[in-house]
């Protein structure tokens, strides 16, 4: 750093001395001869000329004088511009039915160096812009040079990159089956449901490289839904839909695809069903309490979605949370979807929930139904009269209670997974009033397995 201050001091030393030699000191000189002759005709123009001060403040102006004189003239005489045209496209000449160019830049920059008006002038004029030929290259690779055509001599251009490295391929074709994606499913009002699309091709062409036609897993059309012209029910034509080539990671391979777009038709529908609401109390109620009635502000609602997933469904069930409750209460529930539904005609509902004192009754000799077992591979028995029935507790409303017989209770135990031999398995107990609770006194009981003959 210091030597690079000396050496710029140096410089300023010189052109002091310059100045000084060819300036200052010449025209000291000339006005002191002035002086001399003017000595006889002006004592009072001597004395001021003659001061020391005076000469140097006058050599210092006209020096000024010249500097700035000379500055101008060599600012107008170097006067340049440079201005950068930022992406311009590359446009590349070759057989593009035959051959695949890869690594040519999409566009380039340009920096154009003159003076400002022929750089303004030059931006007027018409160009053929950034071109590179390769006409009568094989495939392989290739260094070749952009060229950019001006017409202005004046102007100077830079080209960034101006030489790039192509590989050039033979260009080849495949036959691809076509699928389709929906995108944007989301967007689509909830109440309609896509049931099919019909595309008006099932096969494309692919071009491109091999290695890249290799990469191709499927080619996809790409039916947005927020292109769509109008959501309802009915068919919709949709024209220009794009395709795209995926590998299988389901990245974008760049290869050509014939055609570039497709038309695609799609059906649109608006399954519904009217369900019933079926309330569930979730949770064990205070110590004493049972529920006497379950009651809603709407008995039914309707749904929307599939029509695979609407057919599953016969009633809406809706889990009301009752631990510890030992009073009536209101609960504003907000109604969930099943899977496959993708809109209920209300959003939330009301459940009145009235208490009363609970209360037990037995019912004698329920028999044990079976379930899950794989009928087709074996039958199932009892290993005794007391493994066939049990006595089931039922707690609850004493009003609701004496009102039910047997008829409504299930004992049964599941045999999901067992094979032959003698288990020992849990009786379960479930009921068509969930304002009741159900148990047997008989926890387990034994069966035997066996295969069918």
């Amino acid at each position: 750093m210091k030597k690079i201050i000396r050496f710029i001091g140096k410089i300023f030393r010189h052109i002091g001395l310059f100045f000084d030699k060819w300036l200052i000191s010449p025209i000291t000189k000339f006005i002191l001869k002035i002086i001399d002759f003017s000595k006889s005709n002006s004592k009072e123009l001597e004395k001021f000329l003659g001061r020391k001060q005076t000469l140097i403040i006058i050599s210092l102006l006209l020096a000024l004088a010249v500097f700035f004189i000379i500055d101008s003239e060599g600012n107008t005489i170097i006067d340049q511009y440079a201005e950068v045209l930022y992406n311009q496209p590359v446009t590349a000449t070759y057989n593009e039915e035959a051959y695949v160019v890869e690594g040519l830049p999409k566009d380039v920059d340009i920096t154009l160096v003159g003076q400002k008006r022929h750089i303004f002038l030059a931006k007027q004029y018409p160009s053929d812009g950034v071109t590179v030929d390769l006409t009568g290259l094989k495939p392989g690779q290739h260094k070749v040079t952009l060229k950019y055509t001006q017409q202005l001599k004046s102007i100077d251009y830079r080209l960034d990159p101006s030489t790039v490295t192509v590989t050039i391929y033979d260009k080849v074709s495949e036959t691809k089956t076509l699928t389709y994606d929906v995108l944007h499913q989301d967007n689509l009002d909830s109440k309609l449901n896509i049931d099919n699309v019909e595309l008006d091709r099932s096969e494309v062409i692919v071009k491109g490289a091999k290695y890249k036609l290799d990469k191709v897993a499927t080619v996809r059309a790409l039916i947005d839904v927020d292109n769509f012209a109008k959501q309802e029910a009915g068919e919709l034509t949709i024209d220009s839909v794009p395709l795209v080539a995926y590998d299988t990671d389901g990245k974008v391979v760049d290869v050509e695809i014939v055609p570039k777009t497709i038309t695609a038709k799609v059906t649109i529908s608006s399954p519904s069903k009217e369900v019933p609401i079926n309330i569930v109390p979730k949770g064990e109620l205070a110590f004493g309490k049972a529920i006497k009635s379950l009651s809603t502000s709407m008995d039914t609602v309707t749904i929307y979605g599939s029509e695979e997933a609407i057919e599953k469904i016969d009633e809406l069930d809706v889990e009301v949370d009752v631990t510890g409750l030992d009073t009536d209460k209101d609960y504003t529930v907000t109604l969930k979807r099943p899977n496959g539904i993708t809109e209920i005609s209300a959003k939330t509902i009301t459940v009145k929930v009235a208490l009363d004192d609970s209360t037990t009754k037995e019912f004698d000799n329920i028999s044990i139904a079976t379930e899950n077992l794989d009928t087709s591979k074996y039958k199932v028995q009892a290993l005794s009269e007391a493994d066939s029935k049990v006595t089931v507790v039922v707690t609850g409303s004493k009003s609701i209670i004496d009102s039910i017989d047997s008829s409504i209770i299930k004992a049964y135990v599941n045999l999901d997974g067992l094979t032959e031999g003698v288990h020992e398995v849990e009786v379960k107990v479930r009921g068509d009033d969930v304002k009741l609770n159900y148990a047997s006194k008989t926890k387990k009981v034994k069966v035997r397995i066996t295969a069918n003959s």
